[in-house]
């Protein structure tokens, strides 16, 4: 099948949106010059794409409703099981709705994406099924993944198991309501700005984001290739660490991936923390809108892991608000340029493209009024910095990302770990229906400063639940050096096995 050629006036106009002027005569000539490259593009169509095979029969699935999706955390129920043994025989698990089930509809938490249906498996539902898991479906996420609230969500907010009404987090808002819930004991949650473990601290769940490219992102809708990352959502430790034993490791189709360092993960969970060395990040507790019972809290845990054994001492690191400085440049003009004008997958990168995905999510243009407030003051911000300034703000906060992940190379060379607040505030009141623009989009926001610098530095971080504010989870996070995801789960384990958080 021939490709659609330009005429001559079609490509004096094509010229003129790349401020060039053609006259007819050179038109012509360009057109004639052009038709090899033309004849090319007719080879590529008639071949057919490289699409991985489906290897486990699933149905089309379904959007429960009513009694059926009390927390509205489901985007479609689907059942798919995996292999009859593995180390997840047995297990159910969820997967966002931004990440590939062939057969299954995915819509990324928008209406816009709606009807879409992936033709393959993404990287970490293969994996998940090989290692014996049964997929139960796709959990409702936020619009786009652009939010820490979880009010933002095509067709309906996700409620928080512990209150209705209130915030189950976001942009993972569904995999941790149905983890914490009951509904499904695993779930693979994204995380750009804290997406994971913001819903897992609101939530009381565990959260890790992975260093980044430990886990490949192949098959998951991107944001921002520099700070994507996927990672798993469970109700204890244990699950978490065995989840990404079977998740971690190169996949050979991810450009975030270089040659990630894999570990045994579960073989930490019984080593305690006596002589670990944990650093009270002081500007993880320097937030504007931090609720001093929420530090209270958090602090009470640290003093539990000191009283296991971990040595404890404050440690300032200036790199933690530089960090979060740079998700404004590299996040906003990267998913602009990334996730929009790219259709969802970009250029310049080698590995498994979704195809069907880019033409299907194209479609925003005639439905961009429909994007949510969230996305659309990113989008601005994006389209300003590309527009009036090149980029170069975002090239520069590229460089410069390099100076903050040393910054917390540099805390982490005197400590294992780092510890501070996930979220500065427990879970909010949904704003009700025909909120301002104002309110929406700071409900969406308010949540991610502390979690969105690691997304930048990639350092892997994990929210513990540690007690409640009145009667609403509170998060602590730990933060890692690069691939020490095991001492991570070493210092979560001893805290869960010392104490039920949710009588504290």
């Amino acid at each position: 099948m021939a490709i659609e050629r330009p005429n001559s006036e079609q490509l004096q106009a094509l010229a003129g949106r790349l401020h060039m002027q053609l006259t007819p005569q050179q038109a012509a000539e360009y057109l004639a010059l052009m038709q090899p490259s033309f004849d090319a593009y007719d080879l590529i169509d008639g071949l057919p794409d490289e699409i991985p095979a489906v290897r486990y029969p699933r149905d089309g699935g379904h959007r429960p409703s009513g009694g059926e999706n009390p927390l509205n955390a489901w985007a479609c129920k689907a059942e798919v099981r995996g292999a009859a043994e593995g180390p997840l025989a047995g297990r159910t698990v969820v997967l966002k709705d931004n990440i590939a089930l062939a057969g299954v509809p995915m819509m990324n938490g928008s209406s816009t994406l709606e009807g879409f249906v992936p033709a393959y498996d993404a990287t970490v539902a293969t994996r998940l099924l090989d290692a014996g898991a049964t997929i139960l479906g796709k959990a409702t996420c936020e619009h786009f993944c652009l939010s820490g609230g979880s009010h933002t969500s095509d067709p309906a907010p996700v409620h928080n198991p512990h209150r209705h009404g209130y915030s189950s987090g976001g942009s993972s808002s569904g995999s941790a309501a149905l983890v914490a819930s009951g509904e499904v004991e695993l779930a693979v949650g994204g995380d750009q700005g804290g997406s994971a473990r913001i819903p897992a601290a609101w939530c009381g769940i565990y959260g890790i984001k992975p260093t980044y490219g430990l886990v490949p992102y192949t098959g998951v809708m991107p944001i921002e290739a520099t700070f994507d990352h996927t990672g798993p959502m469970t109700a204890n430790v244990r699950d978490n660490a065995l989840m990404l034993e079977v998740l971690a490791g190169a996949d050979g189709l991810d450009p975030r991936q270089a040659t990630p360092k894999v570990d045994t993960y579960t073989a930490a969970l019984g080593r305690g923390v006596d002589g670990l060395r944990i650093g009270i990040l002081s500007e993880g507790f320097q937030l504007a809108n931090l609720d001093p019972r929420v530090a209270d809290k958090v602090r009470e845990a640290i003093a539990r892991f000191e009283s296991l054994g971990a040595r404890v001492g404050e440690v300032s690191v200036p790199a933690h608000q530089l960090a979060g400085a740079l998700w404004a440049p590299i996040g906003c003009e990267g998913l602009t340029m990334q996730m929009m004008h790219g259709n969802g997958m970009g250029f310049n990168w080698q590995g498994q493209y979704d195809v069907a995905l880019l033409d299907r999510h194209a479609g925003w243009r005639a439905q961009a009024d429909a994007l949510s407030a969230s996305l659309k003051v990113c989008m601005f911000v994006g389209q300003h910095g590309l527009e009036r300034y090149n980029g170069r703000y975002y090239a520069k906060a590229q460089n410069i990302a390099r100076r903050a992940r040393a910054g917390y190379d540099q805390a982490l060379a005197d400590y294992d770990l780092l510890a501070l607040p996930t979220v500065p505030i427990t879970a909010q009141p949904h704003p009700e229906p025909g909120c301002s623009i104002t309110e929406y989009v700071n409900r969406a926001f308010e949540m991610i400063g502390n979690t969105a610098s690691q997304d930048i530095t990639g350092h892997p971080a994990m929210s513990i639940p540690c007690g409640t504010v009145d009667g609403l989870p509170v998060g602590l996070m730990l933060v890692g050096r690069h691939y020490a995801e095991s001492t991570i789960y070493q210092a979560a384990a001893a805290f869960e096995a010392s104490t039920d958080w949710r009588k504290l």
